[in-house]
């Protein structure tokens, strides 16, 4: 496809008078009408501020204004950047800096921090209240029959392997792949509904399956974010008929004493990526009738990939199943050379839900990409006989706590500041309630004391609370090759070995 439709006045077209969206706290909602109406509004707003490739900004929780706004940057062709509300100012500013935004929009939760961001970088700062308030005062902005499909629409921020955060590109093209790629797994309808609580500054909270929900014509119900006992009664009240969500999530739920009870026969397909679902809650729900089906994404892959098909998700468990239509993939060794059934090696994945790469980054675009357009994507994967995949192993350092992804080497640099380190090496472990947790070993200086609250307390000054490491050990050395290189993998195998 060279071109994607305006989703907004498309749908306002096609279904003027079906509901696009809900806020469950609120109770506010929009028509495909009235969606789009308030999106030719925002769109002349954000003229007002930014020309054509400049990027706008958000710090938010979950409501219909930031759908609002990133459909409004699409007819303003402005680049939407979702900011991470995990995040201290120290991590935020670098983000700001790299991207340049024209304006910094927030939310009331939000306004504090964001006026900090706005005042130590001089960028225009827009409250959410200030927002609605020009709203209403603004004509409508005319929607393009047509956004070029390679058109950057927003950048989502994921920290690389040295911890530099990396804006992966989102363009039209990809967000439309995403919708062919999820809507035929699930067999998405305008009749589905689902519910969107995952942080928006993820691909998952915006695309699994929100964006695809307004394409297809579907109801989105917004909560601000997750609260297990929410999404329980938006589940029992029948408010969704597909449901994603990390592994963080699922147990959430089971966790609810009244799980066993709870009547969920209202949804008819139940999803889960970021990691692998464990066995014992894949296990759990499927006493219960309820088959989740493991998927597995990139954010550079838009970011379905692979999804689980329900009919073999209890005979495959452990598989991410196969990849959709939309997708082509590989798995090779380390020469390049594709490898056969029940051989693992690194996976490789090509099609047009794929990023172009990374904003104001040609290096690591570089790095990403090999002849032909395949992207690597530094996992290790096997394709059975029956043509399902696994994920063995992921090739670089990163784990997932909880759905995020979390770099050592970001969080190895945050506590080498503290003064009493010499040497730090940190590794994901596993955690029945997160999937992984940090492991931080420390070498302390020569006659420092260290103590392992007191660590977490510094860290939690400089990083988001998912990256605070869970265990912290100090130790006298570490396990090294000949060349003093930490050997990570041995002190993997030594958390676990004790227990």
């Amino acid at each position: 496809m060279r071109t994607v439709f305006d989703i907004a006045a498309k749908r306002a077209a096609l279904s003027p008078a079906h509901i696009a969206f809900t806020e469950v706290e609120s109770g506010v909602g929009r028509t495909y009408a009235e969606l789009d109406a308030r999106v030719a509004q925002a769109a002349t707003l954000l003229r007002q501020h930014a020309q054509s490739g400049d990027r706008i900004a958000i710090l938010s929780h979950n409501d219909i204004a930031f759908f609002e706004i990133l459909l409004a940057c699409g007819r303003a062709e402005a680049i939407l950047v979702p900011l991470n509300w995990r995040q201290p100012v120290p991590e935020l500013l670098p983000i700001l800096k790299d991207c340049q935004p024209k304006l910094l929009l927030a939310d009331a939760d939000h306004e504090p921090v964001a006026r900090q961001l706005s005042a130590a970088l001089g960028v225009p700062f827009a409250s959410r209240s200030g927002w609605e308030a020009d709203l209403s005062s603004v004509a409508p902005a005319r929607a393009e029959t047509a956004w070029p499909a390679d058109r950057v629409w927003y950048l989502l921020y994921t920290s690389g392997t040295t911890g530099m955060p990396k804006a992966v590109i989102q363009t039209f093209g990809m967000a439309f792949a995403n919708y062919v790629n999820i809507g035929q797994a699930i067999d998405l309808a305008s009749t589905d509904t689902t519910l969107n609580f995952l942080p928006l500054f993820h691909t998952a909270g915006i695309n699994l399956y929100t964006l695809p929900m307004l394409i297809a014509g579907g109801t989105n119900h917004v909560l601000k974010k997750f609260d297990a006992s929410q999404v329980i009664d938006a589940l029992i009240a029948g408010k969704c008929t597909k449901f994603f969500g990390v592994p963080a999530i699922y147990q959430a739920l089971a966790l609810d004493p009244d799980f066993e009870k709870l009547d969920f026969s209202r949804v008819r397909h139940w999803a889960c990526g970021g990691a692998p679902l464990p066995l014992e809650l894949i296990r759990r729900f499927a006493a219960r009738g309820i088959r989740v089906c493991n998927g597995m994404g990139m954010t550079e892959t838009g970011p379905t990939v692979f999804l689980m098909d329900p009919a073999n998700a209890e005979a495959k468990i452990g598989s991410v199943g196969k990849p959709q239509i939309l997708s082509e993939v590989r798995v090779v060794d380390a020469d390049g050379r594709d490898l056969g059934p029940d051989e693992a090696g690194e996976l490789l994945i090509r099609g047009p839900n794929v990023t172009p790469g990374y904003w104001n980054n040609e290096a690591a675009t570089r790095a990403a990409f090999l002849p032909g357009g395949w992207l690597k994507t530094g996992d290790v994967a096997r394709r059975d006989r029956d043509g399902y995949y696994f994920i063995v192993d992921r090739i670089k350092d990163m784990f997932i706590s909880g759905g995020e992804n979390v770099y050592p080497a970001e969080v190895e640099r945050a506590i080498y500041t503290h003064p009493a380190v010499l040497e730090v090496a940190v590794v994901g472990v596993p955690d029945a309630k997160w999937g992984e947790v940090g492991a931080a070993y420390v070498l302390p200086k020569p006659g420092a004391a260290l103590d392992g609250e007191e660590l977490r307390a510094f860290c939690r000054k400089l990083l988001a609370g998912y990256k605070v490491p869970k265990h912290v050990e100090v130790v006298r050395d570490f396990p090294r090759t000949a060349a003093g290189k930490i050997q990570k993998h041995l002190l993997r195998k030594g958390f676990g070995a004790k227990g």
